[in-house]
């Protein structure tokens, strides 16, 4: 089988870090941040004449960004939301995403978060935030069965998702075994643990699994980790939140 031409593999190493955001706050939003890197702006031909969309137009041109038309039918496949699109899309280039080969390549002292099921969007953007403002320096985000970037996760993050270091997965499980196998320490959270996550000497290689909002942590990812380290809580309270233990992590 002939291998991947260079240009082909720096071609698909781009649009790996691509991800199209829709809906005309979100879009006119990330339009007006110039620190935001973006590939494209799509609009549909059925869309009626608004100031928004001019405003959109001019941005795009005063900042070089390629203006796209499509009919509605293929705005939607791009948006991949036709109910909620609003006749708009735009291709954001996440300067900060990878994959963990690279990541492993290029940092040998490092703190991450691994997220396994977390489902909700606010609680993802949440805890982009709190990972952005404090101590870590990647979140690790399986591309199946969690939550993915979206404009809601955008607006919950407040603008960090686009400083954050994400790392995505196609198998957790796996990833995350290679870290280890690495030199990684793997810490699941558990209010059984002897150890407060405060007491507990960190390597240099250091990643916290957190947990689907009411399952927690897998079996099949808990059997990777290599120790379990406990929040403290008063008053019976036997959990929190999944983004705020992210929050209290993330301020080691």
């Amino acid at each position: 089988m002939k291998p991947d031409s260079a240009e082909y593999l720096a071609k698909k190493a781009f649009f790996d870090k691509v991800l199209t955001i829709y809906g005309r706050n979100a879009v006119m939003e990330a339009l007006e941040d110039e620190a935001v890197s973006i590939h494209k702006l799509h609009l549909s031909t059925s869309n009626k004449d608004a100031e928004v969309l001019e405003q959109m137009k001019a941005l795009a041109q005063k900042r070089g960004i390629d203006v796209a038309y499509h009919d509605k039918q293929s705005l939607s496949r791009i948006s991949k939301n036709a109910k909620q699109d609003q006749g708009v899309a735009l291709d954001v280039v996440l300067e900060h995403f990878g994959d963990a080969s690279t990541f492993k390549k290029e940092n040998d002292h490092y703190r991450i978060i691994a997220l396994d099921g977390v489902t909700n969007p606010q609680n993802l953007g949440m805890i982009i935030r709190s990972c952005a403002a404090g101590n870590v320096d990647a979140i690790l985000l399986p591309t199946k069965g969690a939550a993915q970037i979206s404009p809601l996760v955008i607006k919950a993050s407040v603008g960090t998702l686009f400083k954050m270091p994400i790392i995505k997965t196609s198998n957790l499980k796996e990833t995350l075994a290679s870290f280890k196998n690495e030199g990684a320490d793997v810490y699941t959270l558990s209010s059984h643990a002897s150890k407060s996550y405060k007491e507990q000497p960190y390597g240099k290689k250091t990643i916290f699994v957190l947990g689907n909002e009411s399952e927690g942590v897998s079996k099949s990812v808990e059997a990777v980790c290599t120790d379990s380290i406990a929040i403290p809580m008063q008053r019976g309270v036997e959990s929190l939140n999944v983004a705020v233990t992210a929050s209290l992590l993330a301020f080691i």
